[in-house]
C-alpha cells in the first residue's frame, strides 16, 4: 500500500494516469464502431503513419505533437475514401499506408538523428515522455473527442450497422464515416505517447472484442468497453510500476488477460 501511495507522489505518473484514462476511455469508445465495421486495424496504419510524421518533425526541429496530428487526420481521411472507392480493399490500403509510412519514418530516422530517445519513446511509449504542455493538449483533444462522440452517437451507430439503410434515410454517412476516422487519428497520435507505434492499435481493439463477448447490444458493448479499457489501463500502469516493467506492454497484457476471461466466461456461459 505504502508503495501504491507513493506512486502518485510522482508528477510524471500522475499525468500518465489523467492522459492514459482518457485515451484508453476514447480508444474504446471509438474501437466499438471500427472493429464492427471490420476497420480495427486501422490504428496499427495510422500508428505508423504518425511515427513516420514524427522521424520526420524531430530530423526539421519541429515539435513532433503539432506535425504528427494534421498527418494522421490526412491519412486517416485518405484511408477512408480508399477503402470506399478503390478495389483494393480495406485491410490491403491499411497494409499499405502502414508499411510505406514506417519505411519513411525508419529511413529518415537512420539519416538523420538516429535511434534517439524521443524517436524510441514513441515507437514503445515511454511516461517519462510528456511534460505540462503534452498533457494539456491531450486532455483538450480527448475531451473534444469524448464530447462529439457523445453528440454524433446515434449517427455513429447508424453507420456501423447499415451504410445503405442509413444513407437512404438521410444520414450524412461521408460526413460520419470522415468524423469517425479524424477522432481515431486523434485518439492514435495522443496514445502513442503513453504505449507506442506498436502497440496502440490493442487500446483500440482488445476492449471493444472483451466486450463483445460478454454483452450483446450496441450500447452495452460500448458502455461495457469504456469500463475495462480504463480499469485494464489503470492495472497495467501500476502493475508496471511495481514491478519495473514497460508500461506499454503491460497495459497490453492486461488487456490480454481480461480478454481471454471474458471469452472463457462466455464459454461457461453456454
Amino acid at each position: 500500500m505504502s508503495l501504491l501511495l507513493q506512486m502518485f507522489t510522482y508528477p510524471f505518473i500522475v499525468r500518465a494516469f489523467v492522459v492514459g484514462i482518457l485515451v484508453s476511455l476514447c480508444a474504446a469508445l471509438l474501437g466499438v464502431p471500427l472493429v464492427l465495421k471490420r476497420y480495427s486495424m486501422i490504428g496499427d496504419g495510422l500508428s505508423h503513419v504518425s511515427f513516420g510524421a514524427l522521424a520526420v518533425a524531430l530530423a526539421c526541429g519541429w515539435a513532433p505533437l503539432p506535425v504528427s496530428i494534421p498527418v494522421v487526420i490526412l491519412a486517416a481521411v485518405v484511408l477512408l475514401r480508399m477503402t470506399e472507392n478503390s478495389p483494393m480493399g480495406a485491410d490491403a490500403a491499411i497494409a499499405v499506408t502502414s508499411a510505406s509510412a514506417l519505411a519513411i519514418g525508419v529511413i529518415v530516422t537512420s539519416l538523420t538523428t538516429g535511434m534517439t530517445t524521443d524517436v524510441d519513446s514513441y515507437m514503445f511509449g515511454s511516461i517519462l515522455a510528456m511534460d505540462r504542455a503534452d498533457v494539456a493538449l491531450s486532455v483538450a483533444l480527448c475531451a473534444a473527442v469524448l464530447v462529439l462522440f457523445v453528440l454524433f452517437y446515434h449517427q455513429l451507430f447508424a453507420i456501423t450497422f447499415d451504410e445503405n439503410f442509413s444513407r437512404a434515410t438521410g444520414v450524412k454517412v461521408g460526413l460520419y464515416s470522415t468524423l469517425l476516422s479524424v477522432l481515431t487519428a486523434l485518439t492514435i497520435v495522443l496514445g502513442m505517447r503513453l504505449v507506442g507505434a506498436m502497440l496502440i492499435s490493442s487500446l483500440v481493439i482488445f476492449p471493444a472484442l472483451s466486450a463483445m463477448r460478454i454483452r450483446k447490444s450496441f450500447r452495452g458493448v460500448v458502455i461495457c468497453a469504456a469500463v475495462i479499457s480504463v480499469v485494464s489501463f489503470c492495472a497495467g500502469l501500476t502493475l508496471s510500476y511495481l514491478v519495473s516493467t514497460p508500461v506499454g506492454a503491460t497495459v497490453v497484457i492486461v488487456n490480454l488477460i481480461v480478454f481471454l476471461g471474458c471469452c472463457a466466461a462466455r464459454r461457461l456461459k453456454s
